[in-house]
């Protein structure tokens, strides 16, 4: 007689020599839909559960045994001439009604698809680095995540975000006012949020980079995109580059090129100047590491030529005191790293101030090249259209060198202007 009563009658069920056996049933029940075909396996058994797939099947195993196998149908079976309940059934009382997986999936495929097909609406879509960025949040799993958290609408959000991004990066948008004009909220975009997160892919995807980790390197990103987080964060470091006006700001600069001293300039100081801050200098060099800065400070003193450090990618301080004396009639001379992303920086810095190069071709590279060991090339391959031969010659050698290696050479340059 099958034993009757409440979930006392299933106490035998709960024990060591059934649980590992029913969770691996109700995990095929829900992957199959509650299809009783196949068997279910146990890896490394214990002996109480060797003994329960004895009492099952009816069929001795030895001690020795490192895999227990149990088709569904012997397990339903039994359940029902011991309990008066299926397989199905049991498993419900013991721990709740099965999912339905195979109709949870389908449920989510279709808000998926209902999230992908209302981004690629966006008038972004026709981008290579947005539908890249669909494309990639969509394989590898993230947009899954957001729909089984019901925060599948924080894709559209992003989508709006990026659309309200600044089309001319030299106008800068605060990072809370974006947020509050695409969203509703002007702590949607703070640092970590999810939202802030799907957005940063999506600029990285635009420049060709991977999402810093650090705090620093994420400022630098939204920066690329012409939003600030922090006005007083955001800097550019300056030797020699005097101003011409009358403000505090010109002022210390001034006093700092007398001097022959390094200067950091925050957007804050250049934004909240009266009138646009234009180097005193009619040329500007523009290099991209501190140290090239620092020689020239420590070398050159006051008899060096003006110089500006991007350290990495410019900052939007950069930009805006770079883009001023490029609108006052400044010739800037730009140079970077010869790696992938210098080729970046510079192209970007060609095409949105109108600077030359220094010291960026072929030429310059094949010669520095020789003069030393190269750490090997890394990320997308760039172009260099003011040379197409230097990334040419780059790809050939699949070498990068810093520009720390053309320092001597830098300092002349720097010296004789």
């Amino acid at each position: 007689m099958p034993d009757e009563g409440g979930p006392a009658a299933y106490e035998e069920l709960r024990g060591d020599g059934w649980a590992r056996l029913l969770a691996a049933a109700r995990r095929r029940l829900e992957r199959t839909g509650g299809a009783l075909d196949g068997d279910i396996g146990l890896t490394a058994p214990a002996e109480s559960e060797r003994r329960t797939v004895i009492g099952i099947t009816g069929r001795y195993r030895p001690e020795t045994v490192r895999r227990l196998t149990v088709p569904l149908h012997d397990l339903d079976a039994y359940l029902r001439h011991r309990y008066g309940t299926g397989l199905t059934q049991t498993l419900a009382r013991l721990d709740g009604p099965l999912r339905d997986r195979p109709a949870e999936r389908a449920a989510e495929d279709t808000r998926r698809a209902a999230a992908l097909d209302s981004a690629r609406s966006s008038r972004l879509a026709a981008h290579t680095w947005f539908t890249r960025w669909l494309d990639r949040i969509a394989a590898d799993g993230t947009l899954t995540r957001l729909v089984r958290r019901a925060d599948a609408p924080l894709l559209g959000a992003a989508v709006r975000v990026l659309e309200a991004l600044p089309e001319d990066p030299a106008r800068i948008a605060p990072l809370p006012v974006l947020a509050e004009r695409a969203t509703g909220d002007t702590k949607s975009l703070a640092s970590g949020t999810p939202l802030e997160q799907l957005v940063l892919r999506a600029l990285a995807e635009r420049g060709d980079g991977e999402v810093p980790r650090d705090r620093a390197g994420r400022r630098v990103l939204w920066e690329s995109a012409g939003v600030i987080a922090d006005d007083l964060a955001s800097q550019v470091l300056v030797l020699n580059a005097g101003a011409r006006g009358d403000s505090p700001v010109c002022r210390w600069l001034r006093e700092a090129a007398d001097a022959a001293i390094p200067f950091r300039l925050t957007l804050h100081q250049l934004a909240s100047a009266p009138d646009p801050v234009i180097p005193a200098a009619r040329t500007v060099f523009v290099c991209e590491n501190p140290a090239v800065l620092r020689a020239a400070a420590a070398e050159l003193r006051e008899t060096g030529a003006a110089l500006v450090c991007t350290e990495g990618v410019p900052s939007a301080a950069c930009h805006r005191l770079l883009g001023d004396a490029a609108s006052a009639g400044v010739r800037l001379y730009w140079r970077a790293d010869f790696d992938w992303p210098g080729l970046r920086i510079t192209a970007a810095a060609l095409a949105r101030h109108g600077a030359r190069t220094w010291r960026m071709t072929a030429a310059d590279y094949t010669a520095a090249l020789g003069h030393g060991e190269s750490t090997p090339l890394a990320g997308p391959p760039a172009h260099s259209p003011w040379d197409p031969g230097l990334a040419q010659a780059m790809t050939g050698s699949g070498r990068a060198v810093m520009e720390e290696r053309l320092l001597p050479l830098l300092l002349s340059d720097l010296a004789r202007t």
